[in-house]
This record gives structure tokens, sequence and C-alpha cells, in this order.
């Protein structure tokens, strides 16, 4: 069943994304570039250091982090490298000047922060801001030598030696630069320096370029030994000797043996969940270079009176994961991810938040309700359904599904081919011991998509069933389509930033036991047609991230986030230009919601990449 497995595949990238002590991933992104499958819990930071980058500290944080894959030289020659690329999977050689150069740090930070599980780079969640950035200036330093710095220092002295330096220690100007912007501005001219092309060779010109980033980190150890001078006693998973060998046995033991405990509580207000049984799982990141962790570690222990439970004995090594599931009342409810540090010896789980279970949907309501409708097979319409909800109650409300239906979710009478699937930003739905499922109360949306053809010859009479209260709906049909409805407002022709042509239509608030009847007419006009079947498809992208986060088509934000209808006047195009993004935080939130739709393949390259590189503008602009 399609729900289940997604269920499956989500609780796995859950785990990926908690993986923190492996990097393979192709870190020479353009500017602001960010990855993120991610993790709800992943946060970008400030898009500079608050303080200069201190190389010293990040040469450790790269031996422990990042030598494994990248190699303590940056050449990527490792034995987890090797294993990658076996599976399609590049590890870039950051000491490859021509790679480090065309970086930013801020791409390689926001590649740190938010990580990329499609190739198997994790979120670095165990290392706060100032530690990110320090190991992105020692991974930069990889590609440069003393003897070029000094080269470069000299170089600037004698041929600039009265020029204004405050650019180059500008923190929040610095991260977004390059060192080939960097050469080019030497090149030029510019920001009171004098084009010094035409004194300077281009070797001469980088190094100088070189040399002006070392004024913006502390530079006590730029051009220092490789990182293996600071390698921690652990090895990393790439020199782990295989189980069983001569080096294996006579390697010291680097167990940790200690305890995880936690708290289960009743966030229904009834008694302390007693004798619940709890299970334990500990994870590691799977060095063969297998696309999921490896369970290591599944222990049942049962709560006492009080709801606390204890496993002691347990191998808790810096860098395991460990999840904890509570079975209460039928329902399989889960903690948070917590990664084990270095030399721990108790680790202690956040409390477990348990609800009492209801088959009563009455707490459930839909936020939002999109549906949009892909014209591209002749004779037939795809539509997807996107639902928003939430759960108001206090209660697990738990249900049964057959993989093609949902009770909450009724579909259209005439409904071919259904399918189901959870949004990637969605909030996890949890299993049942008896083979159900659940939706407990969240601070966070739980995000279905349903997807369906009908039969279409010119017309299409449909009629949504809704079983649950719908705050408000967004309609979205190719150029060409008319729909005509009592409960639907016709909010214009858009243009998507692919050239396709839509026409959006809202809805405001839907009673539950209603329905919301629409008549579909007419055919697709030439100029949405001739995008061309991907861009038609983008349409379901709309609302994807969840309250006006993806802000991925042109006009995306024009759908009501209330109930009033916006003037046709604010959607004049230069109004759009101007304000759709307020601060430098809202466009690489939209940066983050556009990399995790792509990764989710759900919209196509040559789009990504347009919309993505309109966002790194604007980014520079608001930075």
């Amino acid at each position: 069943m399609k729900l289940r497995t997604t269920l499956f595949i989500a609780l796995i990238a859950l785990l990926l994304a908690a993986c923190n002590f492996t990097l393979a991933e192709d870190v020479t992104p353009p500017p602001s570039a960010v990855q993120q499958p991610q993790p709800e819990t992943a946060m970008h930071g400030p898009v500079f250091p608050e303080q200069a980058p201190n190389t010293q500290n990040g040469a450790a944080i790269y031996a422990e982090k990042c030598a494994g894959c990248h190699g303590e030289d940056g050449l990527a020659k490792t034995t987890m490298s090797d294993q990658l690329a076996g599976q399609g999977v590049t590890v870039p050689a950051l000491a490859d000047s021509q790679i480090a150069h065309r970086a930013t740090p801020l791409g390689w930070y926001m590649m740190v922060t938010l990580g990329n599980m499609e190739n198997f780079m994790p979120p670095f969640e165990s290392l706060n801001d100032q530690e990110r950035w320090d190991v992105v200036a020692y991974a930069q330093s990889l590609s440069s030598t003393s003897e070029q710095i000094s080269q470069g220092e000299s170089l600037f002295n004698e041929n600039c030696g009265d020029c204004p330096t405050d650019l180059f220690t500008d923190q929040e100007q610095m991260a977004g630069l390059s060192t080939d912007a960097l050469i080019t501005l030497l090149d030029e001219g510019g920001e009171g320096l004098p084009a010094l092309g035409k004194s300077l060779s281009q070797d001469e010109l980088t190094a100088v370029a070189v040399y002006l980033r070392t004024l913006s980190v502390n530079a006590s150890s730029l051009a220092a030994e490789p990182a293996s001078n600071t390698q921690p006693e652990s090895p990393s998973a790439a020199e782990t000797p295989a189980e069983g060998s001569e080096q294996a046995e006579a390697a010291p033991e680097a167990d940790v043996v200690g305890s995880v405990s936690g708290t289960v509580v009743n966030a229904s207000g009834g008694d302390i969940p007693a004798g619940a049984t709890i299970t334990v799982h500990g994870f590691e990141h799977a060095s063969s270079g297998a696309d999921s962790p490896q369970e290591v570690i599944t222990e049942t222990v049962s709560t006492d009176k009080d709801g606390v439970f204890t496993l002691e004995d347990v191998d808790i090594s810096g860098g395991r994961i460990f999840l904890v599931e509570a079975a209460y009342k039928d329902v399989i409810f889960q903690s948070e991810m917590v990664v084990s540090e270095a030399g721990t010896e108790e680790l202690i789980i956040p409390d477990i938040m348990v609800y009492d279970s209801t088959t009563d949907n009455g707490g459930l309501v839909v936020e939002q309700l999109h549906i949009s409708f892909d014209m591209a097979t002749e004779g037939a319409v795809q539509v997807f359904e996107l639902f928003t909800i939430s759960n108001l109650s206090d209660k697990a409300y738990v249900f049964s599904t057959d993989g093609s239906s949902l009770p909450f979710m009724p579909l259209p009478e005439g409904a071919l081919d259904v399918g189901l699937e959870l949004s990637q930003d969605s909030a996890p739905i949890m299993p049942t011991e008896s083979g159900d499922f659940a939706i407990p109360p969240s601070q966070d949306f739980y995000s279905i998509i349903a997807f369906f053809s009908m039969p279409y010859d010119k017309s299409l009479e449909l009629s949504q069933p809704m079983e649950l209260p719908v705050s408000s709906a967004l309609i979205i049909v190719p150029e060409g389509i008319k729909v005509k409805s009592d409960l639907l407002t016709d909010e214009g022709l858009q243009q998507t930033q692919q050239g396709a042509n839509v026409t959006m239509y809202t809805g405001t608030a839907l009673k539950p036991g209603t329905s919301l009847e629409m008549s579909l007419s007419g055919k697709v006009s030439s100029s949405s047609a001739a995008v061309g079947d991907e861009s038609n498809r983008q349409t379901l992208l709309i609302g994807a991230g969840a309250f006006g986060v993806v802000l991925i088509l042109a006009g995306v934000w024009m759908f009501l986030r209330d109930s009033n209808k916006i003037d046709e006047d604010d959607f004049e195009e230069s109004d759009e230009e101007e304000n759709e993004f307020d601060t430098a935080e809202e466009v690489m939130d939209a940066i983050i919601a556009l990399d995790d739709l792509h990764r989710a393949k759900k919209i196509p390259d040559e789009a990504y990449q347009l919309r993505r590189e309109e966002l790194k503008e604007l980014l520079k602009e608001l930075a």
C-alpha cells in the first residue's frame, strides 16, 4: 500500500537526516545554495558569521566530520568517496581551486547546515552556527598554500598599500563573495581599489585574492598542516578496520557503555502511562555508503509508575543516533531524534508525548485545500489534491486505510488510479500496533497528496465531498480551461516563471458534509500547451511547502492567506517584483523550500534552475 510505503520511507529519511558524521556531496553550489531534506528541525542561521571564523577550530571539526569523505587534504581520495562513486555520487575535492574559488562561504555554510540527503550528506545539526563557519573557512583554506598567501600579501602591499581593506574584513560582505569574485574585483577595480589587472598576472591576482580572504578569518592556521594533525582518537568511518581483521582486533575498545532514559507524558491530561512498552532504537550511519543508517540497537523496557524508563548497559558511543518509541493504547509514538556525544555516559531522551486515542475525526480541520488539474493526456485529466490538515483536539485520531482511500478525505466519484502520498513537509503519521494509523495533535501540519485521473472530453462535472471543515481552497487550471462554481472566486490569469499561463480560483470556508461542486470546460490554450507537460504539473507545487514558504511560481503568493479577496491591482508584475520578499531570511526560506521540492522530484530541473537563479539575485540585493 502506497501510504504505508511512504510512511516507511519518511521514517528512513528522518533517520538519515539525523546522521551528522559523514560528508558526501558536491559542495560547490552557487551562492546561497541550500539543501534540505530535511529534518523539520533543521534551521538555517545568519547569512554571515557573527565573528571571524577560527580556522584552527575548523580544522579539528573537519578532521572529525569531513575528512572521511573529502580527505584530510581535501582531495576526496578516500574509501568512502570510492564507495559513493560506485553509487553515482561524486564527492568534490575541496582543495581543488577550480571548485573552491567559485564557491562562496555562504554557499558552503548552507550546505553544511542543511545537507543533501539525496547524495548522502546530512545536515550538521550537532554544530552551532559559529562552528559551521569555522569548518567552512578551514575547508576553503585547503585550496591555498602559505607561500601563495605570503606572495599575495607582498603583492597587495606593493601595488595597493594605501587601498582600503574594510570590505575584506566585513563578515557580511565576504560571506557572499567567492574568490573568483574577488579576483574580478582586483582585475577590474572598484570599492576604492585600482584595476590591478593592468600590472598583475592572473596567478598574481589569485594570490592577492587568497590573501585578502584571510583578512576576514582568524588565520592562525590558514595554511597549516592538513587536518590529520588534529585527527581525534576515534577513526573516521572511512578508516575503520574491517570487522574481524587483525587491525580491528588490535584496535582499542572505543565503545562507551551507559544508560538511555526518558519520560513518557500523557499530553491528553490522563493518567501517566505506567507499564508502557518502550523500544530504544540505535542507529549508525552505514560506513559502506548505503542509503540508510544501520540499526545496531533494538531493546525494550517498560515505564515505571511515573512514566519514567531507563535502559542500562547501552553502547552510546559518540555519533550514534537514538530514536525511542512508546506504545500507548495501540498507537506507537516517537521521541525526537537524539545523537550521542563522545564521552557521554547518560543519554536523556526528550519527553515523549503520548495521547489518548479516538476514532472521531471532529478535531481535524483542513487548513488549506489545493486542487490542480493536468490536461496533458488527451481524453483524461490528472487531478492533484493537497490537504493541509491540523488536529486541534487533545487526542490522536486513529483510522484505517487500504492505501488508496482515507475516511476523512473522500475523493470525487469516478476517480481512477488513485494514489496517496505524504508531502515532504508533513508531520509524521504514526502507525499502530494493529496495523492502522494515527494523527496525533501536532504543532506541524499534516500534508497529504491525493492524485487520480478522470475522463475529460471538453467538460467535466466534479464534486469534491468534504468530510472535514475547510478553511480555504485554491483551484488551479491551465489557460483555456474555465471553472464554474458558486463557491469559488476567479482570481484571474497568471503566468508562471516557466511561461505557462494558469487561472486561479479561491474559496473560503467550506462546511463538513457539503461538497465543492465545479464544472470544468474548454481546451488548454496553445500558450500553455507549448510549455510542456512538466510545467503544467508544477501547479501542484503551489502550497506544497505549507502556508506560503514555497514561492516557486510567479504569483504563488497571490492566493488568499485569509478569507479576504486581494485586489487585482496587487497582482501587477511591478508590485510583485518589489514586494515578493522583504528580507534576506524570507528569500532563504524560499530557496530552502525550492530545494526540498526539487529533491523530491516534484519540480523539473529547468524550472528549478531558473527560479533558483532569480532567488539568488534577490538574496544578493537584500543581504
